[in-house]
């Protein structure tokens, strides 16, 4: 074998990740150094990601991106199987479990209120100054601001392969957008706040990180095997993603023998929504292991919640990294007026709806679960987390939780998302449709927000 810099094949895996590490590194650099950066609160992920694409603009870095576009796909499918492998602490029980159902419906009827204006949105640019325009675009602002560089990256492609000419650059960009609205609009929000005497400030804010407790999970982790605890968890991840592909697989597969032609709409979405397969098996996984430890067939608990973290927080940095240098402004060139209209719309859309839903279910820490929900519905959990702790340094309330716990139930409330996007896609007719369907499924949910329980205090 050649081992020389001629072997292309060998070096580029090195190379890419390379240039992803010098980008994470400056950008770290540049956060700590320069104030008006550091005020922003922009991660350093998607300050990192700004600066690579800035850098295969000019030219400077040569990117793969069809590894980048692989990297973005997986990262968010490995992050979620590592959240989902952790093991529940006791606060995460009992009536917790009622308000991150309802924190759930929060998240997915934000993502119809998205979903519908961005349609509106489309289908009217397609009705009148873009006849070109394809109409299920609009739901990618849902993709973009909702779930992230991930889900736009996925949904983006699914889109372009059925005739949106730049669909992929074009969710991309709308998470890029997202997160500047997540640290930019948030910051701004909270300094209105404190100035209105709604927030009080607080000096030592964001210095307290969660509990020892917390990243436990409650219960020793010893391993006491010549292996590395790091490994383990990284084994257990990579197992359930395997796993995931072989049920994808066989699902699309037994789909493509009954119908093709509904294979040829439901198979893309399940690969594109595979995150949610593989959260269900880690769920799962976790679920065995925890009997097989009650019942005494195993004597640890092998999950280490601290390590899952880090790692869900490797991989989500590394797909935030990699989907914004996979944008491609030439694509988007001729998509700037929805761009900018989808933008505006879903920032506006996202507060107010916010606003009126947060009352109820977060009547004793409104603010903080407002804070942290608009920052995760236009950015990620991590920008969601990044406003809270402004205001609720030491977490002691249970709004940073809320994010995580929610999102657990997201993906069970958010199942119907998948076949009203590809429903969208199918014809102009059905974006009709779609948005009719969308427009029920909100209605349901906030009636499930307002009747269901009430807020835990």
């Amino acid at each position: 074998m050649d081992y020389s810099a001629a072997n292309h094949e060998l070096w580029n895996v090195i190379i890419q990740f390379g240039y992803i590490a010098v980008v994470i590194l400056i950008a770290l650099a540049m956060r700590q150094t320069i104030k008006p950066i550091r005020k922003t609160m922009l991660p350093i992920a998607v300050l990192g990601g700004f600066i690579l694409l800035f850098a295969k603009q000019i030219g400077i870095v040569d990117l793969d991106e069809n590894m980048l576009s692989a990297l973005t796909y997986h990262g968010i499918a490995l992050g979620f199987i590592a959240m989902s492998l952790r093991t529940p602490v006791q606060r995460e029980a009992g009536d917790e479990s009622k308000v991150g159902f309802r924190s759930g419906a929060v998240i997915v009827s934000t993502y119809m209120v998205q979903g519908v204006t961005g349609l509106i949105i489309t289908i009217g640019l397609a009705m009148t100054v873009m006849p070109d325009m394809f109409r299920a675009a609009g739901l990618l602002l849902p993709m973009g601001f909702g779930q992230g560089p991930g889900q736009a990256n996925n949904i983006g492609a699914s889109y372009q392969s059925l005739g949106f000419n730049g669909g992929h650059s074009f969710g991309l960009s709308i998470a890029a957008a997202g997160y500047i609205v997540a640290c930019v609009v948030g910051v701004i929000i909270l300094n209105v706040l404190r100035k209105q005497g709604k927030l009080n400030a607080d000096p030592d804010r964001g210095q307290k990180t969660l509990s020892a407790d917390y990243l436990d999970g409650g219960a020793s982790n010893d391993i006491s095997e010549s292996i590395d605890k790091l490994s383990v968890q990284l084994a257990m991840i990579i197992i359930v993603y395997v796993v995931t592909y072989g049920v994808t697989a066989g699902i699309t597969g037994g789909i493509a023998k009954i119908s093709e032609g509904l294979a040829g709409t439901v198979n893309t979405l399940l690969w594109g929504f595979n995150f949610i397969i593989g959260s269900a098996l880690a769920i799962l996984l976790r679920f065995i292991l925890e009997k097989l430890r009650k019942k005494g067939a195993i004597k640890r608990r092998y999950q280490d919640n601290y390590l899952l973290n880090r790692l869900s927080g490797v991989f989500f940095d590394i797909m935030i990294v990699a989907g914004i240098g996979c944008i491609d402004v030439e694509d988007i060139r001729g998509l700037f007026l929805p761009f900018i209209l989808l933008v505006i719309a879903g920032t506006i859309v996202t507060w107010f709806h916010l606003r009126w839903v947060c009352k109820a279910v977060y009547p004793d820490y409104y603010y903080q679960g407002l804070i942290s929900m608009y920052g995760m519905l236009t950015g990620t959990i991590s920008s969601g987390v990044l406003l809270v702790r402004e205001i609720d340094p030491q977490l002691e309330t249970p709004a940073a939780n809320n994010l995580v716990v929610g999102s657990s139930f997201g993906i069970l409330l958010g199942a119907p998302v998948l076949i009203l996007v590809g429903l969208a896609a199918k014809s102009p007719a059905m974006c009709f449709v779609t948005l009719g369907l969308a427009a029920v499924y909100l209605l349901i949910l906030d009636i499930v927000i307002f009747k269901v329980g009430r807020g835990h205090k």
